[in-house]
């Protein structure tokens, strides 16, 4: 934000500068931490009662195959590997755009898969959650870590 931006309430602009990082932060956590719980469950099969149907890389090789997704065994890896790596990465803002660059490649299929089986609202298995997930990803593709980063920390700036 740049002092030339208008607010209602110019006296907050301070605070808005301050929390801006913080905020950047947090959702950059959010982004890249909730891919974690999904890589965990495919491949290690934890979670089983949250509605997934696969429980172990075979299964999820297998799930991937019968959707179309072939070879499996290179993209349940991929998966895996985008989910259990770059997401940390992401959250913590580590090489942060080469992280976002295949998580956001990841959940543009993802968009494709959802919207194809459920349309646009979540709880039909939609893409309502995904593409949101989707834009918040491409922010930091696009953007970089921001100040509150292990890029910025080890460079001084976005990576």
């Amino acid at each position: 934000m740049d002092d030339a931006t208008p607010l209602i309430f110019p006296q907050l602009g301070p605070i808005y500068q301050a929390l801006f990082p913080w905020a950047e932060m947090l959702l950059r956590a959010a982004v890249g931490l909730t891919l974690v719980p999904h890589g965990l469950r495919s491949a290690f099969g934890m979670f089983p009662s949250t509605g997934g149907q696969s429980h172990n890389m075979t299964e999820f090789v297998d799930e991937l195959e019968r959707g179309g997704y072939r070879p499996g065994k290179f993209w349940a890896p991929a998966i895996v590997l985008t989910q259990l790596v770059a997401g940390p990465m992401l959250a913590l803002g580590l090489f942060t755009r080469l992280a976002a660059c295949p998580i956001v490649v990841f959940l543009i299929i993802t968009n494709y898969e959802r919207w194809r089986v459920g349309g646009f609202f979540w709880n039909k298995m939609g893409l309502e959650f995904t593409l949101l997930w989707t834009a918040a990803a491409f922010y930091f593709l696009v953007h970089g870590g921001g100040g509150i980063s292990v890029d910025h920390l080890m460079i001084g700036r976005e990576f």
